[in-house]
């Protein structure tokens, strides 16, 4: 199976007040569609910059990424701005929505940049809204929906457009375990019905059980590629093989 994105001997560092530091060393990965892919180690362990590197917001010092026949490493800002807004769906801890627009609104955004018909667009956010369970709650603004609604309605907005590829930062750590799980489920059903590649960086250890692989980064360097025993339950460590 050839993945939806690869990347390839990747380096980053950064210099803060005169220190270097090294935020990614040799790391190369294939991320997968149809699979949910969690993304888990220590703070400031990389994982947030190997996520913007493959979403194309963060270029290497050096390596290689590529999804399908797009050399993201190679590409200018222009072409990696068209190639997220083609093929990617971005969620976040923080929702990032709009106040004065109503959920039906914020999902329709995306579709809106890639010049999609008002009536195409419209029914395709209702489409999204109904996916995570909210299409009753479209004409409500951000200040009238709880947290994990608001969650929800970020994941609709990323997947309204079909994304090849659904990248989440923490999306369940400002949650709580009921909404947290419901989050979870919309994230895994996203890879299995859509087919796309989900990628979901989280310290969050309810998505492990859940995830088809979960990858484990230190010090800048991934540790470990992990998926679950066939057959068998996967909440702790020795039921999942590299």
């Amino acid at each position: 199976m050839l993945p939806a994105i690869s990347a390839s001997n990747l380096y980053k560092s950064f210099t803060v007040q005169g220190m270097r530091t090294n935020a990614l060393i040799d790391v190369s990965v294939d991320i997968f569609s149809g699979e949910f892919t969690v993304l888990s180690g220590p703070s400031g362990c990389g994982k947030s910059t190997l996520l913007a590197m493959l979403g194309g917001m963060t270029e290497p010092d050096s390596g290689r990424i590529r999804a399908g026949n797009t050399d993201l490493s190679s590409s200018t800002d222009n072409e990696r701005d068209a190639f997220r807004l083609q093929n990617c769906g971005f969620i976040f801890q923080g929702f990032n929505l709009f106040p004065a627009l109503s959920a039906l609104e914020q999902v329709q955004v995306p579709l809106d940049y890639l010049n999609v018909p008002e009536e195409d667009a419209r029914l395709k956010a209702r489409d999204a809204l109904q996916r995570v369970g909210l299409l009753e709650r479209q004409h409500l603004r951000p200040s009238h929906l709880s947290g994990g609604e608001k969650q929800r309605v970020a994941i609709a907005r990323a997947i309204v457009k079909d994304p090849a590829i659904l990248f989440a930062d923490e999306p369940t750590s400002a949650l709580d375990s009921s909404n947290g799980f419901r989050i979870v489920e919309i994230l895994r059903e996203t890879a299995r019905q859509l087919g796309t590649a989900v990628l979901c960086v989280s310290h969050d250890a309810r998505l492990f059980s859940k995830a088809d692989r979960v990858l484990k980064m230190e010090d800048g360097r991934l540790l470990s590629d992990l998926r679950p025993v066939s057959g068998r339950g996967i909440d702790t460590r020795e039921d999942w093989h590299g």
